[in-house]
């Protein structure tokens, strides 16, 4: 079957691609403005990707168009197949009908911690030999790629609340119906598509309730937003975690001189060691774990797996070191991601001075929703630049007054050439933008290069 993907680079529609493409169909793609890394994987497995969404890419005829939820009416191409009969779905509906039915779904929902859950928890499956499916929106090196058909039970999937396509208003997450399903966190997010956060809860509400009795939700304690969801009405048994012996919770994961240590109602259970940063990521750890064991891998093992996790790219990547001088990249957008990354920044390299550089770039911060959260995140960095999107229409400068060392800009090449010259050695810099950034990893790197010599 000759299977067309519109918006093929995004990370979900390119780990549709990849499943496609293992699952033996001939896939093609299209879309506009790539950027690593998915565009390295699609390259990898040969699939051949138009630039653009023109009218003509249609030939010769595909079996079924898959239209990504980049796609809206006008574009020549969503026109062209409107008017020619071609069979059309979502990716989401696509993987719901082609792989998902006979498998356990575990799906890994919430506004934070999502990529780095999803990946941990593949990993763990992989390792523990049960060969897993799995769609991750990010790519994991010690997984190689960013989705998998797999050939065992299981599939584990980042369940995203962002709406579907053009003709289909809803949730992705609720073309899954898992039978595990974890949930990190939840705040308002997506202020293009929802009005509040009470219309983000009621899409989570409606995944709550595909999950079967049989089945398990997992949970962060004490997070009011998702215990107002479950008590809209649950129906599956349910298990918390926390990352604070303080918070009441059945299960807690504790960092400590660079290991991980899990207790069950506070009695200790075991130890890995732990390479990353961050509470969030000790949180995303024992939700993967809990997964796993909902899975039936027991905790012991998923240690073990644990202790060799590398991360996930542009998830506080290390990029290079260029005189003393280190760059990493993360994917952080929203204030509160931006605050927590930075605080497991300061834990983990203090007392060496952290400079960011960042982009108000989510259509959430676009809509200047967050405006008054950006500077309370920002504060934990020592210098900041800001890249000011086109057309914003509140005043980010204004917004960043109350943090000192702060400063807008509208032109990439300035912040590049202002990063390297306050740069010394023994600085830590920040990318943080959830797009390409005018290929910023790439630009500022190479300019480090430049001033200080090879890494």
């Amino acid at each position: 079957m000759h299977v067309h993907i519109l918006g093929i680079c995004g990370t979900f529609m390119a780990g549709v691609a990849a499943i496609a493409r293992e699952a033996g169909h001939h896939v093609t793609g299209a879309d506009r403005g790539v950027y690593p890394p998915m565009s390295e994987q699609l390259a990898a497995l040969g699939i051949h990707v138009t630039e653009g969404y023109g009218a003509g890419q249609l030939e010769p005829r595909p079996d079924v168009v898959v239209v990504g939820n980049v796609m809206t009416r006008g574009m020549p191409v969503v026109e062209e197949l409107l008017d020619s009969g071609i069979a059309y779905c979502s990716g989401p509906e696509w993987l719901a009908r082609e792989v998902l039915p006979s498998r356990h779904v575990i799906a890994i929902a919430g506004t934070h911690g999502k990529t780095t859950t999803t990946s941990l928890l593949a990993w763990i499956l992989d390792q523990a030999g049960l060969e897993p499916g799995f769609l991750i929106g990010g790519l994991c090196p010690d997984l190689g790629v960013s989705a998998r058909l797999g050939r065992g039970r299981h599939f584990v999937i980042e369940a995203d609340e962002y709406d579907t396509a053009f003709f289909d208003k809803g949730a992705k997450f609720l073309h899954y119906r898992p039978r595990t399903l974890v949930i990190n966190n939840l705040e308002f997010d997506h202020a293009d598509i929802y009005p509040d956060l009470a219309a983000i809860q009621r899409q989570f509400h409606l995944l709550v309730r595909t999950v079967p009795g049989s089945g398990r939700i997992i949970h962060r304690a004490g997070d009011a937003k998702v215990l107002e969801v479950l008590s809209s009405g649950c129906w599956t048994p349910t298990e918390t975690f926390a990352s604070d012996a303080g918070i009441a919770a059945g299960w807690t994961g504790l960092a400590e001189a660079r290991s991980l240590r899990l207790l069950r109602d506070g009695v200790a259970v075991g130890s890995a060691a732990w390479q990353l940063a961050g509470t969030h990521n000790v949180e995303n750890a024992v939700a993967a774990l809990l997964a796993a064991r909902a899975a039936g891998v027991e905790p012991a093992a998923a240690l073990a797996a644990i202790a060799g996790f590398r991360g996930v790219r542009r998830r506080l990547e290390r990029v290079g070191s260029w005189g003393g001088v280190d760059l990493y990249d993360d994917f952080a957008h929203h204030p509160t991601a931006i605050g927590r990354t930075l605080a497991a920044v300061r834990d983990t390299l203090q007392p060496r001075r952290i400079l960011v550089v960042t982009e108000p770039r989510s259509n959430t911060m676009k809509l200047g929703v967050q405006r008054t959260a950006l500077a309370p995140a920002l504060a934990g960095a020592d210098r900041s630049w800001v890249l000011e999107p086109v057309g914003l229409e509140w005043d980010l400068t204004a917004a960043l007054a109350p943090v000192a060392g702060a400063r807008v800009f509208q032109d990439p090449a300035a912040i590049i050439a202002g990063v390297v010259a306050e740069a010394r050695a023994g600085d830590a810099i920040v990318i943080m933008s959830n797009g390409g950034f005018d290929g910023m990893r790439g630009r500022l790197a190479a300019a480090l290069a430049g001033h200080f010599g090879s890494s």
